[in-house]
């Protein structure tokens, strides 16, 4: 047997790891064990371990692999694996006897590294377990040490994939490049090794007709430091294709140092260098593992295996809710106005009451604060009253509506995109195509503005009976049936075919609300696979430095090409307003996809935006405006008190950008609580 890999010599020697799920070939190069394949069960070579390791030094211009000329096989109960003992190859020995020694000379002659790499696999499990204990023998500088290197389709299918995933940072599909200016212009394009605080999970994956391979690791553990230095975490490097290395394949690495400044970023070769001392330790910890299916499978497999993290929020159900409430009593309430705040001075405030705030009224009437809100909406709701539209009218006002819908609609059952017509309802795209290029081309469609049309079409059908409704609906998400990575939601601001989290909670409710009315399976597949791609948006881990558990963002790309960077930072109403559609729908996340916590995850992501919320009582300088400065007035005097802002910078922690009133925040809440009061508790 010979290795499918053609950039190693080898001895032909080799060790195999195999079960029903998974198998993997170890072999042994001249100079010692260090390189492995990935098959899937059906024998199909998805992967190469490049190395068990390498070192690149800042003054040795050739990197030394981490070898083993030593192995030692075990079984542990249903684990077995191979611990290799493993040390830098020293270039100086190995150019001894040769027409180099003459002319090249490094001062090394011990090894910079030993250890051990730990190759495992357990009994009826997917997942190649690798671990990689060393220590350093040496005080040196390195530009790099990598501690796992992973080449995706080499010497197999290259750098043909469906998608690739990054979560939190990156999602190509098809013959898009990672790291592309498709959805970013420069230097904003670039993000193959990202701040580690812009990961949303720990797992990296590439899919392939019908194969994915991943590796999940640990990202929030320190691999190493030394006395009362820095530490350092796990760096995640992400390129397919492989453009780092030019090579025909593509990448998913660890690399060490990590990065600590977006200034840092992006770069193989660090220019701060990785310090290391003698007797430093180095553990880091990887599965590697293939799944059927797509990129995105990957990330849900590794869901399952672990579960959602435990929210944890700053206050309790009931101390939200009265903490909202009390902003509508004082800051956000205006005599002789009614309820709102100005974040211009020209915007308004009215009579309207949110339904949240009625409820909590309700519930709490015997309270101080509930009697001076219910005189205040009293005043809101003293206004002459319209007569009630007659069942005629309204059916005539849906019929209407639902004609004009349909006039959007193509022969192919697509709902297409009009920048200068039904879609223009800001400018930034009109600028943005003169000025740069467009971000959605006129008459493209996407994933968004199908299912919003076809979801209209199902709410006036059953109102009113009429077929064409129904035809037009069905139509429309037949169109979107070959469609996987969720596109097209903020289309106002954003690249049109960028992944996007508005996109992905309504088709997943529009799907589920079809699968309801019409009694397809298809759609209720469709359903479940946008619901879980939310996964990809939302951060299932909470850095060292910056509390953004359960935090999400809106879309993979960067708004009008140049304005405000979406993998540094998060919005949340995206997917509150998803929590709060599928309630208004009857929609339940946790019984259309049970495999999946998603009571948690809802009560997750509704809480966390509790740190986004204004106080400037105790939190006075933890917000600054963007495109409205004047607004920063109103903020120091806490008339914004109680809202949440609309962005928060991964890497700071800072939040920004305008505020959202905390009606939105109260309205998941009150869902939650109806449908799964436990997890509130």
């Amino acid at each position: 047997m010979k290795p499918a890999y053609r950039r190693a010599s080898t001895t032909g020697e080799s060790l195999v790891l195999q079960n029903d799920k998974v198998r993997f070939v170890l072999w042994k190069r001249i100079c010692g064990w260090g390189f492995g394949e990935l098959y899937t069960p059906e024998g199909r070579l998805m992967a190469v371990l490049d190395h068990f390791g390498e070192l690149m030094l800042r003054d040795q211009e050739i990197p030394m692999r981490l070898e083993a000329k030593e192995y030692e096989a075990f079984s542990d109960g249903d684990t077995e694996g191979y611990i290799f003992k493993v040390e830098t190859t020293m270039a100086s020995k190995m150019l001894k006897g040769t027409s180099f020694e003459s002319w090249v000379h490094f001062p090394f002659e011990e090894p910079i590294l030993t250890g051990t790499v730990t190759i495992s696999l357990k009994k009826g499990d997917d997942r190649i377990g690798y671990a990689v204990s060393l220590t350093s023998g040496a005080n040196v500088y390195a530009r790099y040490l990598r501690l796992f290197w992973l080449l995706c389709g080499e010497a197999s299918y290259g750098t043909r994939k469906t998608d690739a995933l990054l979560p939190g940072v990156d999602w190509p599909v098809g013959e898009e490049w990672s790291s592309g200016t498709d959805f970013f212009k420069d230097p904003w394009a670039n993000r193959c090794i990202p701040h580690p605080n812009k990961v949303a999970s720990p797992v990296m994956a590439v899919s392939e007709g019908g194969d994915a391979v991943a590796v999940s690791y640990d990202l929030d553990t320190p691999v190493t430091r030394w006395f009362n230095y820095n530490e350092n975490y796990a760096q995640p490097v992400f390129a397919c294709p492989n453009f780092i290395e030019r090579m025909n394949n593509n990448l998913l690495g660890i690399m060490l140092p990590d990065v600590k400044s977006e200034s840092q970023e992006n770069k193989p070769f660090a220019d701060e260098y990785l310090e290391m001392h003698i007797g430093q330790r180095i553990t880091f910890n990887a599965e590697l593992y293939t799944v059927k299916g797509k990129s995105l499978d990957a990330l849900v497999s590794w869901v399952k295996r672990y579960g959602l993290p435990a929210p944890r929020p700053v206050m309790t159900f009931d101390e939200a809710q009265e903490k909202i409430a009390r902003a509508y009593n004082t800051n956000l309430w205006h005599e002789g106005e009614g309820f709102g705040y100005r974040q211009r001075p020209t915007d308004g405030i009215g009579r309207g009451v949110p339904h949240t705030l009625r409820r909590w009224v309700a519930e709490h009437a015997d309270t101080q604060l509930a009697k001076e809100l219910a005189e205040k909406i009293a005043w809101c709701d003293d206004v002459p009253k319209r007569a009630p539209a007659s069942p005629e009218k309204l059916r005539a006002d849906r019929i209407s509506r639902g004609d004009t819908i349909l006039s959007w609609q193509k022969p192919d059952g697509t709902f297409r995109f009009e920048p200068d017509g039904r879609h223009y309802a800001k400018d930034d795209f009109r600028v943005a195509r003169a000025f740069i290029e467009p971000m959605g081309v006129d008459q493209d469609t996407a994933l968004y503005m199908n299912t919003t049309a076809a979801l209209d079409l199902m709410t006036i059908w059953e109102k009113t009976g009429e077929e064409r409704f129904r035809t037009g609906a069905l139509s429309a998400l037949d169109a979107c049936a070959d469609m996987f990575r969720p596109e097209g939601g903020d289309y106002w601001e954003t690249p049109l075919h960028a992944p996007n989290l508005l996109a992905a909670a309504g088709a997943a409710n529009t799907y589920a609300y079809a699968a309801r009315l019409f009694g397809r399976d298809d759609y209720r597949e469709k359903a479940v696979w946008y619901l879980r791609s939310l996964l990809a948006f939302t951060h299932l881990r909470k850095p060292k430095n910056v509390n953004s558990l359960y935090n999400t963002k809106p879309c993979l790309c960067s708004s009008d090409w140049y304005f405000a960077n979406w993998v540094r930072d998060f919005v949340q109403w995206e997917v509150l307003n998803g929590i709060e559609q599928s309630a208004g729908l009857g929609i339940s996340w946790a019984e259309l996809d049970p495999e999946i916590d998603w009571d948690r995850y809802r009560y997750g992501v509704t809480t966390a935006v509790y740190n986004w919320m204004s106080d400037t009582e105790n939190k006075p300088l933890a917000w600054r405006p963007h495109n409205i400065p004047a607004s920063l007035d109103y903020y120091l005097n806490g008339d914004f008190n109680g809202c949440f802002s609309d962005t928060f910078n991964s890497v700071t922690g800072n939040t920004g950008g305008m505020f959202i009133p905390p009606s939105a925040i109260a309205a998941c809440l009150y869902a939650i609580r109806d449908e799964a009061p436990e997890v509130t508790e």
